[in-house]
């Protein structure tokens, strides 16, 4: 299938069995919303009957001149729903969660920690496969530098996401709910152009916002403390540029590989100083985009172009699987 151009969409809402992973009886429903983010997802279903809480999948059958696809959108959980009445009529409004959604129910022991020199995907793995969800992890994977201590009301999904943040690592969730624990992609997964397929609408929102932006960083670990600033005259943001010192300070701070306090320092602030361009949109869906990804987007005469990375998406199960998304520039 071509993507880019149109398709006729029908949808099928299957039970998943949590012990095989298979799809084991199917349902009616009349539509919803499936909500992505870089680090969870979500649905909103709209049944004609009654489901308590059953693992789901929701495929998109998708049919053009060229050819056909199915394709699985999102597998989760799903909660008890609000019955909605109409005279003699009643539908079923229904939440769903992902798969991540056992490990956010699973408290920590107190006093756990993840150790120094630990491989921070394997315990992240390890920690998510409390659910029925297969999980899988990417190797080779970066070693912590420091502990990471346990707060009160640790889950087991919190916990996993700070490793992945230490690491500077994701946690990716396909349409079938498999978790993978991966490095953040580095290749396009798709371009979306003006005039070669054209899948965007015309309507698109562009926002900078960089007024709270720092100049100056203190970054405190243990004893140590680094305190850089700004001072590049060639900066927009510099403190010669904006006449005035705006500071940030950190203290909870987890170093990368062979990464010192200073290097970390310096980081930082070049990341705080990258003020997030964000591009919201609605297109056609492409199954092969997920929130983390990079794309390409060549959209001149709206003076939108080069790579950004996808942020969130809500797709519309309904007429042509309507996706509206927002992604990040990154010069």
């Amino acid at each position: 299938m071509d993507w880019r151009k149109g398709f006729t969409a029908g949808y099928v809402l299957a039970e998943v069995d949590p012990a095989t992973w298979n799809d084991v009886r199917f349902y009616n429903f009349t539509g919803g919303s499936i909500s992505r983010s870089e680090t969870d997802q979500s649905a909103d279903l709209n049944m004609t009957e009654r489901l308590d809480e059953k693992w789901i999948r929701i495929y998109l059958n998708a049919q053009q001149v060229s050819g056909s696809a199915h394709v699985a959108l999102f597998t989760g959980i799903t909660s008890t729903p609000e019955r909605q009445i109409n005279g003699t009529r009643e539908s079923f409004a229904t939440d769903c969660y992902s798969v991540l959604k056992p490990a956010d129910d699973m408290l920590l022991q107190r006093g756990y920690y993840a150790p120094q020199g630990v491989n921070a995907a394997l315990l992240a793995a390890e920690l998510l496969r409390v659910g029925p969800a297969p999980v899988e992890y990417a190797e080779p994977a970066p070693k912590l530098q420091e502990p990471i201590i346990a707060e009160d009301s640790e889950t087991n999904l919190t916990m996993a996401q700070k490793l992945m943040d230490a690491i500077g690592w994701m946690i990716r969730i396909d349409g079938m709910g498999k978790i993978r624990i991966c490095p953040k992609p580095t290749e396009i997964a798709a371009r979306f152009d003006a005039i070669d397929g054209d899948a965007i609408e015309p309507q698109l929102s562009d926002v900078e916002d960089w007024f709270d932006c720092p100049n100056c960083l203190r970054v405190s670990s243990g004893e140590n403390t680094v305190e850089l600033k700004d001072e590049d005259p060639n900066s927009r943001l510099s403190t010669v540029s904006r006449g005035r010192e705006i500071w940030q300070q950190e203290s909870s701070v987890t170093l990368g590989d062979r990464e010192t306090l200073y290097e970390y320092t310096a980081r930082k602030l070049q990341e705080l100083q990258s003020p997030a361009r964000t591009r919201s949109y609605s297109r056609r869906f492409d199954p092969n985009v997920f929130p983390g990804d990079l794309i390409d987007l060549h959209y001149p005469r709206q003076k939108i172009m080069g790579r950004h990375r996808v942020s969130t998406q809500t797709i519309t199960i309904g007429y042509g699987c309507r996706t509206s998304e927002e992604a990040v520039y990154e010069p």
